[in-house]
């Protein structure tokens, strides 16, 4: 990743695992900079992935992992009938949408990992073939588990991105970078006409 993610404050544990997941996510955000809904659902690589249908799935996993930390019913219901639209917005989904449930699914992460009391603390995993039986897990490994998840989607995000237009991460980088500094520079410029007046 072509970013530079800040050291925590000394001893921030849960600081460093939040901003290191963080900087996954802009990862997987920045290969949409740009794009249309119709973009950012083609599919131009030899894999069946799209941007789109990849950002969907990495807010929905998140937030299904939240929901099994919180040890609360399952948000969004999938198995094998519905597993195919957890990587592709449907007719009434648009990226934009996506980009503000993602938002407010890392806001609930954030408060969740800050609030709870200690990183050892574990909640059980649910009865699934893939996990082993009474398993539990703790708040640190959740958020190892949520970085490797989303870095590895930031990787496919990369490979299809490139595909669709040559563009590719350090680039987009320097783009996020200057649209940053232009919509800060525009609303220095805005402060200072209201205070002329």
């Amino acid at each position: 990743m072509p970013t530079h993610v800040p050291a925590e404050a000394q001893g921030d544990e849960r600081g460093a695992l939040l901003q290191f997941l963080d900087a996954q996510r802009g990862g997987l955000r920045r290969a949409l900079l740009g794009l249309t809904d119709e973009a950012a659902g083609s599919r131009p690589s030899a894999s069946e992935l799209s941007l789109s249908g990849l950002l969907k799935h990495v807010a929905e996993t998140e937030l299904n992992w939240l929901d099994m930390a919180k040890q609360r019913p399952s948000t969004i219901e999938r198995d094998q009938s519905n597993w195919h639209l957890s990587f592709r917005l449907t007719e009434d989904e648009s990226v934009a949408g996506m980009l503000a449930f993602y938002d407010r699914v890392a806001q609930e992460t954030e408060e969740f990992i800050r609030a709870v009391p200690s990183l050892d603390d574990t909640f059980p995993l649910p009865e699934a073939p893939w996990f082993p039986p009474q398993a539990r897990q703790s708040m640190r490994w959740l958020m190892l588990h949520l970085i490797e998840e989303t870095a590895r989607h930031a990787g496919h995000a990369d490979i299809i991105r490139e595909s669709l237009d040559g563009r590719t991460a350090f680039g987009l980088v320097d783009e996020e970078r200057a649209l940053r500094e232009n919509a800060e520079n525009a609303e220095k410029d805005e402060q200072a006409e209201k205070a002329e007046k």
